[in-house]
């Protein structure tokens, strides 16, 4: 009997004949972390430290792309920059294991920051100008560009397949995905912002504050797209207190790089972009045993009513001015 989902294949005892065919001695101590994307262990070894043990989902990303995202992180962590690079076995960071692509990290523990204060969104304002800075030297050539044009209709065409949405929201999502499409090739282009090399998804989770260092984590969404990907998850609140934290973010962006102020109004397409791509996300997946047992409230109707309530106050959210900012 084949197994439903290639996850299924990969028991502890795969994981440490994986681990251990680099050369490390497994303790049996494996603890799986927080991640639905990929597969994420703390792998206990024996007299030494435990490691992260990552196994990328198969057939998401090429070899290519994968190292990308590690040559990434290597050239931020040479910059002296806050973030996890993989660790590299004779100058190999991307290893194989029964069909599964795989990589080790060192273990970082830490809590996440709170962005409601001043200090931390200055610190993370700091970090992204450099890494910004540093994102924009070179492009990605393997790892995916940033369209919200593109990646809304590409995520409006799996979930019209999926047989997660109900028959009785189909019409109606179709009609709102369309009017959103439909503003966005009319209004959403922008060819006067720059494209680099960015984390992708950073929010409060995807960062740790640990004896003071706040540490960028998670670039398996790294990709090529504006500056203001990595800023606008950042803030929260009604409009004014959004106005205010991009401004303590721009005091620490500036230092190593200006701030993308002209960005500031594509905040709400790429906030769209996020709502529409994250039930996609949800339907692709529906067949990964572990997002069933994660994500229980997607199979219920309520999610979609409140998923079609989402998208009719983004498309008014995408009608309005954009939030203010002063020099």
């Amino acid at each position: 009997m084949t197994s439903s989902h290639p996850y299924e294949l990969l028991s502890p005892d795969v994981v440490m004949d994986a681990i251990e065919s680099l050369g490390y001695v497994c303790d049996a101590r494996i603890f799986p972390l927080n991640s639905y994307e990929n597969r994420v262990y703390q792998v206990g070894l024996e007299d030494d430290t435990p490691i992260i043990a990552k196994f990328y989902r198969p057939a998401r990303w090429s070899k290519a792309a994968i190292q990308e995202e590690h040559d990434f992180l290597q050239e931020l962590h040479d910059a002296e920059l806050p973030v996890v690079a993989p660790l590299r076995i004779d100058g190999e960071s991307v290893f194989t294991w029964q069909g599964f692509y795989f990589a080790l990290f060192p273990r970082r523990g830490g809590q996440a920051p709170e962005f409601s204060r001043d200090d931390d969104l200055e610190l993370m304002g700091r970090w992204l100008g450099r890494l910004h800075q540093i994102g924009s030297a070179q492009p990605f050539q393997h790892r995916s560009t940033l369209n919200p044009l593109h990646d809304m209709q590409q995520a409006q065409e799996i979930v019209l397949r999926s047989p997660c949405l109900p028959a009785d929201y189909r019409d109606l999502y179709r009609d709102l995905t369309n009017h959103i499409v439909q503003w966005l090739t009319q209004h959403g282009q922008h060819s006067d912002h720059i494209s680099l090399r960015l984390h992708g998804d950073l929010h409060s989770g995807n960062a740790l504050l640990r004896d003071d260092v706040l540490y960028l984590v998670d670039f398996d969404d790294c990709c090529q797209g504006p500056a203001m990907q990595d800023i606008w998850m950042l803030l929260s609140g009604n409009q004014q207190e959004q106005q205010q934290q991009l401004h303590i973010i721009a005091d620490g962006y500036n230092v190593f790089r200006p701030f993308p102020k002209h960005e500031i109004p594509l905040i709400e397409t790429l906030r769209t972009r996020r709502i529409v791509k994250h039930a996609a996300w949800l339907c692709s997946r529906w067949d990964d045993p572990a997002f069933p047992v994660a994500f229980p409230w997607f199979a219920d109707g309520r999610f979609w009513g409140d998923h079609i309530l989402s998208l009719r106050e983004q498309i008014a959210a995408l009608q309005e001015p954009a939030l203010a900012f002063y020099d």
